[in-house]
């Protein structure tokens, strides 16, 4: 493409090509400001998507149901994204009714505020019951209904993107399936044990203080989850 000059010339500047990708890297820092966010003044939409969790603790009879809505950010762009709005839980058990109508309230209040949310599933995964936790289905140790409540917003917000799945590597793996058929063998005569379902633990398993499922065996003086992988000597 020719580009005819009709002015006289001032002045020149050759760009050199860290000049140029800062300013691409500006545009597209601007573009990204320029997108709807999470702010306390949003109206909320008519429709919200929504998720809803069941938690059943040997605490009560009855199960919890904790709904969590999501408001679509920039709807058919590339830049679509789905983002926690207000959380609801119910249940037929009144003995909490009061804690978690205020536990929602805010928790609500903290995804409508926007910025990073992500941080409030390590606060409520960390709340400890002073009469003690319970093991939920799959043997994994929960230290009260609050800390419960947070791993059940940490899978959603897995689900939607804002926090990335920690999965095991090959690796890890391949050691775990290995300490798993050295255990049964050793438990079973010498032969491996095929008939356990895919996600059984040992009954003599362990509590793992990395991911607090009582998953964690005895092999060589080490102590190996075959959960999580860890592993501790000593």
């Amino acid at each position: 493409m020719t580009i005819k000059i009709e002015k006289k010339i001032t002045g020149f500047k050759v760009i050199s090509a860290e000049e140029k990708a800062k300013q691409q890297a500006q545009a597209v820092e601007e573009a990204k400001n320029a997108l709807e966010r999470v702010h306390e003044d949003m109206e909320r939409p008519e429709f919200l998507m929504g998720s809803t969790y069941k938690i059943k603790t040997p605490m009560s009879e009855h199960a919890l149901y904790i709904t969590i809505n999501d408001i679509v950010l920039n709807l058919g762009t590339e830049h679509e994204q789905r983002h926690p709005y207000e959380i609801f839980i119910n249940s037929k058990n009144m003995d909490h009714f009061q804690w978690v109508v205020a536990l929602t309230r805010v928790i609500s209040a903290v995804f409508r505020k926007g910025g990073d949310i992500t941080f409030m599933v390590e606060e409520l995964k960390a709340v400890f019951d002073p009469k003690g936790g319970y093991f939920k289905k799959g043997g994994k140790f929960m230290p009260s209904l609050v800390a419960e409540i947070g791993e059940a917003i940490e899978t959603h917000m897995k689900m939607i993107g804002l926090l990335e799945s920690e999965g095991l590597d090959e690796h890890q793996q391949k050691l775990i399936a290995e300490k798993r058929a050295q255990y049964d063998a050793a438990k079973n005569g010498g032969k491996s044990a095929n008939d356990a379902k895919s996600g059984d633990f040992p009954p003599d398993a362990q509590l793992c203080g990395k991911c607090n499922v009582k998953a964690a065996i005895l092999m060589d003086g080490c102590y190996t989850c075959l959960n999580c992988g860890d592993s501790k000597c000593g």
